[in-house]
């Protein structure tokens, strides 16, 4: 079933990444298959001043985030939602990425440019979900693709996961590793 405008605009909106770092700008279509959105990198965007001087260009790794933000997080979010998986509010979770495979990079973005990113979901179990990626620029010229994955976790376990081990600057300037 093709989501209507109205609930492109709620998963939109529950995507928790935000300025300067969101790169999903409109979600165009999606369904339990596939999902399209798009994104406008705006010549002010914070990492063209030194990527590269004179010479702008987008970095592969914020086109693979960008790719990420559709095709893992806002999708992820909409199976989650047909599903009526509620562990905790909607609203509130953290996706993590887990895998990006077979990122291959045809082209470059400039500052300025319209980017359509379509994905198509591998799978979807439990919190997790895969998804075949393709990065095009307004033209269909192809920037890059890749496989990606993601792990939908709730907030509350995100922020209130004990560390194991953590690592602390001793006289010295050597690291000494903590249990805690």
């Amino acid at each position: 079933m093709e989501a209507d405008p109205i609930l492109r605009s709620r998963i939109l909106e529950m995507v928790p990444q935000r300025p300067p770092f969101r790169f999903i700008g409109e979600i165009l279509e999606l369904d339990e298959e596939h999902i399209v959105g798009a994104y406008r990198f705006r010549s002010d965007e914070y990492f063209y001043a030194g990527h590269f001087p004179g010479l702008p260009v987008t970095p592969g790794v914020i086109l693979i985030e960008t790719m990420a933000q559709t095709g893992v997080v806002a999708f992820g979010l909409y199976l989650n939602l047909l599903r009526g998986k509620a562990e905790s509010p909607l609203e509130d979770p953290v996706t993590l990425f887990t895998l990006a495979e077979q990122v291959e990079f045809s082209g470059v973005v400039r500052p300025g440019e319209l980017v359509r990113v379509t994905g198509r979901k591998v799978y979807f179990r439990g919190n997790q979900i895969k998804v075949a990626c393709v990065m095009t620029r307004s033209d269909g010229d192809e920037v890059c693709s890749g496989t990606l994955a993601g792990k939908g976790v709730p907030r509350d376990k995100f922020t209130g996961e004990k560390r194991r081990n953590h690592a602390t600057l001793v006289e010295g300037g050597s690291l000494q590793e903590e249990g805690l």
